[in-house]
């Protein structure tokens, strides 16, 4: 592994609790520093998994996981420390009493720590990372009272405001409006940039990416069926699995 090297999955498969089946199979992907992959295929093609392996929260029953340097076997809760998060399904109950900034700043915690109070900084952050998604005004509104639309950009915005040096994000365009699901891709990519992070979007919609990223890896049946550049990747994911 180089020194460059952000994500090293070597041989990885998972097997869910009760499962005999890996959800993942032998997989290997490797991701360089400051890039941003897409990651797409069908339904149960193993994409959430993927994530949740290289998040430390699922265990391998095969092969190694490497994240900055870190094995994720070992060193699991150290490496979370670096790594935004938004996942695909995530509940949030009508009569939430937490408001969207609460939850924001929950991205903080591992800075500042869970028993210390937040500082004008840790606020600073929480504030700058709304704007970002321009959800200021709903700083003050309860989580449970949001759409499930604002619930989506409220989660992007704790993830950023972790300052994370990888970002994952699992279908995070699928509950946005229209308008919304334009604008969000090209402003996850431009924080991309500015902040040199390390992404991987799972998507099931490529067509609307094109023009964004260069690199796409195609899932089905828990195996990585193609690592191409989009043109090359949608032609893959449009054949027949």
């Amino acid at each position: 592994m180089s020194r460059n090297t952000a994500i090293e999955l070597e041989g990885v498969s998972t097997v869910y609790e009760g499962e005999r089946r890996p959800a993942i199979r032998d997989v290997n992907l490797t991701l360089e520093r400051n890039e941003l992959v897409y990651v797409v295929g069908p339904n149960a093609s193993g994409k959430t998994t993927l994530l949740e392996t290289i998040n430390g929260l699922l265990p391998t029953a095969t092969g190694k996981i490497t994240v900055l340097g870190r094995d994720v076997r070992t060193q699991g809760r150290t490496a979370a420390r670096d790594i935004g998060y938004v996942p695909q399904d995530f509940i949030v109950e009508p009569g939430e009493p937490y408001t969207s900034f609460d939850v924001v700043m929950m991205g903080r915690y591992v800075k500042i720590g869970v028993l210390n109070r937040p500082s004008e900084k840790d606020i600073e952050k929480t504030m700058k990372a709304m704007k970002l998604l321009d959800i200021e005004e709903l700083s003050k509104r309860p989580m449970g009272k949001l759409s499930g639309g604002q619930q989506q950009k409220v989660m992007i915005a704790r993830a950023i405001a972790k300052e994370p040096k990888i970002l994952l994000l699992d279908e995070p365009f699928s509950n946005l409006d229209p308008e919304s699901r334009e604008r969000i891709p090209s402003l996850i990519s431009q924080l991309h940039d500015q902040e040199e992070l390390t992404t991987i979007i799972v998507t099931h919609d490529i067509h609307g990416i094109l023009e964004i990223c260069r690199r796409v890896v195609v899932m089905s049946n828990g195996k990585i069926l193609a690592d191409e550049t989009p043109g090359k990747a949608l032609r893959k994911l449009e054949a027949p699995l």
